[in-house]
Order: C-alpha cells, then structure tokens, then sequence
C-alpha cells in the first residue's frame, strides 16, 4: 500500500524538522519527505490538516500482561491500547509469570506479537533466574532470542555480589542493565513518599534514601564493571543529582521517568485514592518539579508511560492494599504533550523525549521519519480534547489517577511499517 500523508505539520525530532510537509509511504518504509518520489502514487491518502505528523511513539516500560496476568489484560487489548495512544515499539519487562528468563518464553511472546495490527515488541530478559536474584540467566541465548536488553523489573538484586557477576557478564558482551532503584529494605512495608501526607494519612513510608541508597550501590558498580546502565523511573530530585554526578564522572547511564510522575504528587493520593498507589511512589511537589526540569533539560533521558494495567479488584481495596501500577499507553502523548505545555518548550523536544530519545536507549531502527526508515508514524491533533474514561480506554486496566481529566492530544492515525492500525 502506498499511503500520503498530507497537509500535516511534521515533527520529526531525529533530524531536527518542524515544518510543513507531506509524509510518502511505500513498501512499509518512509519513501519521501516533502516531495513526491518518482513514479509515486498513492493507492490511499490521509489528510492531516491541522495535525501533527511524527514518529510512532517508542515506549520503555509496557506491561502486556502475557503470559500469565490474561486475567488483567490481554496482548490483542494492550496492543489496541497501543495504537490507539500512537505507540509504534515498546518494550516490555520480564516480570510476566513465568518470567522472561527462558529463550523460549521470550520467542513465544515475539511470535504472538508478530501481527500486522500489532506494535514491535521489545522484550526486557531476566537479569536472574525467576527474578530470585540468585542466578545469572543465560543472557547470551535471550539475546538471540530477542531480548534487547536484561533487568528485574521493579524487583531489586539483594545480593550485590550476584548483581556485580550480571554486570560483569552483561558488561563482557555489550548487554544493557536496566534496573529499578529501590532498597528492599528500606522501602519494606511501605506504600506511600515518606512525607507529610503518608504521616497524615498513617501510611507507610518509602523515604527518597530507598532510592539514593541503592542508586549508589548501582553507579559503583556500573564504574566498576564498565556495564552500560539504564536506571528506570528515577524519582526524586536527589536521585537525578546523583545520576548527573555519575555521568560527569563517565559513567555509562541512562535514565527514564514516568509520566505519572511528571504531574502527580504525594497530595495527589487524596483521601487514599489506589489509583495514585504507584511505584516508585509519587514524592513530593520538589521532586515532581525536579523531574520535570531534568526531563526538558536532558538531564533524564526519555519518558514512558510505565503502563501497568491491573484489575478492578485489585484496586478496589484500601490504598495499602492496593496493586500498584497505572495503566499509561493511551495516555502517554496527551500527558506528555501537557508537560510540554506548561514548560513552555517546543513541540519538538516533546516529541523527543517519547521517540528518538527512548529508541536511541533501546538501540532499535525508530524515533525518526528519515527516507528510508519503517513507517511507524503517529498522526495527531494537538488542539482536540480527550476525556479520560472507563469506556474511553482501550486497555483492559482502567485504572489511572486521570481519570474524567480534559487532555489535549488526540490520536487520528497510526501506522506500522506503513500499514494503517488505527483511525
């Protein structure tokens, strides 16, 4: 199918473009920006009057639930959500059950994801065996069966020993670790930021040292190893000051934030709303703002959506019992579009922060509408509002602190490999 795109503003971050263009799709790639190849002709045209025309979003964190959670969601609802949010690739942690600690495993869920209609699917190997943190999986047979990268989830090494043999062995082959952190111990029992609001509330406390204390024990031995390290969700203000200082230092690190928390705070739990129960919990308006500066300034990497579907029972609870987690993927465009706006920084750099930026983390050909790249496109219209709700979502997990929020941002179309897959 030969697709046209026209009369859209195109954004294309990667190679520094905001302007007027039509977009050319042929044979599933970018066959021209701007002008019209020779002996093109369109077979369907999509006129994007009053819409942007960017890359297809790139997602670092997208829990699709299979194998084992089908209960909370589905691959065919997750990846309906997906298009419908303009996310093209996402990249899934192995916390499924059994975990992504088998190549088999890992070549099932790339085979059930191989659809049309579907996103590219990235999966995120086990670090260790079941997640136990005792045992190195074999990381060089997941990477050929399609892992991009090896990590625990939200699930921390205890043994630090174990976590410097991963780093060595991941280090030795050129594998990125991704990891989450947060000490065990120091976050035991807790559900809320250690602050005035989990007090007021009797919560218990997770303090911003849970994460500091075990970002420390990471960045050690990151410089010790020589393993590239992707940090995920950092979360405080103190955290992101330490990441900074390991950089200058030469430190291969990366790091994401998740969207929740570019605009939710501790005081956003309300009266114990379990939507807002997320992890790493939601710190205070300091460290809400911190991230948000770190993100506009490059100082964190790239933005994800950190989407999380659970099941109304599981959030129909008290707060402190509540699963943790956030459905994201059809929200991440208009929330990111909304930090964007109260920034008062160009579109362009929005767009970055959810395309090249994650792609060039993940080492994957996406994030960008350069002749001759896969057509993942999103279409979208900056000015059109969305009401977040129950029947709105797609994504078998309603359960988001947004919801019956006015966002701005609606998808019209998006493409992947040049075929249409919503809109």
């Amino acid at each position: 199918m030969n697709i046209r795109i026209k009369n859209g503003r195109l954004v294309d971050p990667a190679n520094g473009a905001d302007r007027r263009a039509d977009v050319f799709i042929a044979q599933g790639r970018i066959a021209g920006v701007g002008e019209c190849p020779a002996g093109f002709t369109a077979t369907r045209t999509l006129d994007a009057a009053g819409c942007v025309v960017c890359p297809g979003l790139v997602d670092l964190s997208a829990r699709l639930r299979e194998p084992g959670f089908e209960y909370r969601a589905t691959l065919e609802s997750e990846m309906a959500a997906a298009a419908a949010g303009g996310v093209t690739s996402l990249a899934c942690p192995p916390d499924t059950d059994p975990p992504l600690d088998e190549p088999g495993l890992v070549e099932m869920l790339k085979h059930r994801a191989r659809l049309p209609e579907f996103a590219k699917v990235y999966p995120i190997g086990a670090l260790t065996e079941k997640l136990e943190g005792k045992r190195l999986t074999e990381m060089a047979e997941l990477a050929e069966a399609g892992c991009v990268a090896f990590g625990q989830a939200n699930i921390p090494v205890v043994d630090t020993q174990v976590l410097q043999r991963a780093m060595q062995y991941a280090s030795t082959f050129g594998f990125p670790v991704w990891l989450q952190a947060q000490d065990p111990y120091l976050a035991r029992n807790g559900v809320a930021h250690d602050g005035e609001v989990a007090s007021r509330l009797g919560l218990g406390g997770i303090p911003v040292v849970a994460e500091t204390i075990a970002l420390a024990g990471i960045l050690h031995l990151a410089q010790a190893t020589g393993a590239r390290v992707h940090l995920t969700r950092i979360s405080s203000a103190a955290g992101l000051e330490m990441v900074a200082a390991a950089r200058a230092a030469g430190i291969q690190v990366t790091c994401d934030v998740a969207v929740h928390h570019l605009h939710l705070s501790e005081g956003d739990i309300g009266w114990f709303d379990p939507h807002a129960r997320l992890d790493p919990p939601l710190r205070s308006l300091a460290d809400r703002d911190a991230l948000r500066q770190g993100l506009a300034s490059g100082a964190i990497d790239a933005l994800c959506s950190d989407h999380t579907p659970v099941d109304d029972d599981a959030k129909l609870v008290p707060f402190a019992e509540a699963e943790s987690g956030a459905t994201g993927l059809e929200l991440l465009l208009p929330l990111t579009l909304r930090w964007a706006a109260e920034m008062e920084l160009p579109l362009s750099t929005a767009i970055a922060r959810v395309t090249c930026d994650p792609a060039r983390i993940l080492g994957i050909a996406a994030g960008t509408l350069s002749v001759g790249a896969p057509a993942d496109v999103c279409v979208f219209d900056p000015a059109a509002q969305v009401t977040v709700s129950r029947e709105h979502l797609r994504s078998q997990g309603k359960n988001t602190p947004f919801l019956g929020a006015s966002l701005a941002g609606r998808v019209r179309w998006t493409l992947v490999d040049g075929v249409p897959v919503f809109g």
